[in-house]
């Protein structure tokens, strides 16, 4: 692991989710660039001495010249940190597991796909909402027809915790959550990447436009924290997109809303095991998840049985359990997040930032 050390947030939630279906261990990790913060923390993980790093760069070159080195690199920085250690164990020819959104900058993006591109490894982003056993549930009810041809997408993304300016204070998540050198963008990168990856990972669509009105609420702030988008899709189909961190009363309110000629849907990540499907003209079914009806996918993507809560920790378990198998040659990793879903959320916050400051303007491929 690159990063995740003391204090971090995600890096806690990656490690966890990587150990559920007991398909990973960690054994190396470069934790923190303080030579001293890193060693700490590699003491509180039980990380052997000799594979505490405090530079990525000599973790990379000693693990791949180790025999029993790592098979894989979790990467949980910040957003501007994640090009130069992927670039690293990408050409070191070690397999990179990578937090999204893929960077801060259209020009780090560039340079992770060049080396992607150039190397043998795979390179997987963990969003992880693609990982829900209902959300895959959905992606094969449109791949199967059942909702007809799509013509509506509504995604939604509302959090409060910006409400209020804390990035002012000691709170570290904020600082840098809210500094454009590091992170790119606020809610719009933060947030807003999941549910532009999320409509698309269900519906298979493909925005071909869009237009953006973003706002920065927060007293002095500097990235946006709410946006508004409009998007077209190739085909026809329209949707609209609403990524906010200043909504008082939403904690993380992700929610995803497909409407086609023959049916709708609508989930709801607080309520992650319960879909709607509401077929024309007739009344609204409740699906479960891994409950009656589903088909044969739903028992490989659940864990436990039908009532018994799975969320947001079995969901970046699925992208961690998928890659595992991946990386030891079972399956395609068709549904796996790869360089290409980054590339999208790259593209969808330059565009959103360019449309939005030139007052709302149509930004096309």
């Amino acid at each position: 692991m690159v990063g995740g050390g003391r204090g971090a947030f995600i890096g806690a939630v990656h490690r966890i989710a990587s150990r559920i279906d007991d398909r990973w261990e960690l054994v190396a990790g470069a934790l923190s660039s303080d030579p001293e913060r890193a060693r700490a923390s590699a003491e509180d993980l039980n990380i052997a001495p000799d594979r505490a790093y405090s530079d990525f760069r000599e973790m990379a070159r000693a693990e791949a010249a180790r025999a029993d080195g790592i098979d894989a690199v979790s990467i949980v920085t910040p957003n501007h940190m994640h090009a130069e250690p992927a670039i690293a164990f990408l050409e070191a020819g070690i397999h990179v597991i990578c937090d999204k959104p893929l960077a801060a900058t259209p020009e780090q993006a560039r340079r992770i796909a060049e080396a992607v591109n150039g190397a043998k490894a795979r390179f997987i982003l963990t969003h992880n909402y693609t990982g829900y056993p209902l959300i895959r549930q959905a992606r094969e009810m449109i791949e199967r027809g059942e909702l007809g041809e799509i013509r509506l997408v509504q995604a939604e993304y509302a959090q409060d915790w910006l409400t209020e300016s804390v990035e002012k204070g000691d709170n570290k998540q904020a600082a840098w959550r809210t500094n454009p050198e590091m992170a790119g963008a606020g809610a719009l990168g933060d947030i807003g990447t999941h549910a532009f990856n999320l409509l698309s990972f269900v519906t298979g669509l493909r925005c071909e436009s869009l237009l953006a009105d973003l706002q920065s609420f927060g007293a002095g702030r500097q990235v946006d924290d709410n946006g508004h988008v409009l998007l077209r899709f190739g085909g026809g189909a329209r949707g609209m997109l609403w990524a906010s961190q200043v909504a008082p009363g939403n904690e993380n309110g992700l929610r995803l809303r497909v409407y086609g000629t023959k049916a709708g849907i609508e989930w709801h990540q607080e309520n992650p095991n319960v879909m709607t499907f509401a077929p024309l003209g007739e009344p609204k079914r409740i699906v479960t998840r891994g409950g009656a009806g589903l088909g044969g996918g739903a028992g490989r993507w659940t864990r436990i049985p039908p009532g018994h809560p799975e969320g947001y920790l079995e969901g970046f378990a699925t992208i961690y359990t998928d890659a595992a198998d991946l990386i030891g040659g079972v399956g395609d990793g068709a549904l796996l997040p790869n360089i290409d879903s980054g590339l999208e959320g790259m593209w969808f916050i330059e565009a959103c930032q360019r449309s939005s400051g030139a007052g709302g303007t149509w930004v096309a491929r």
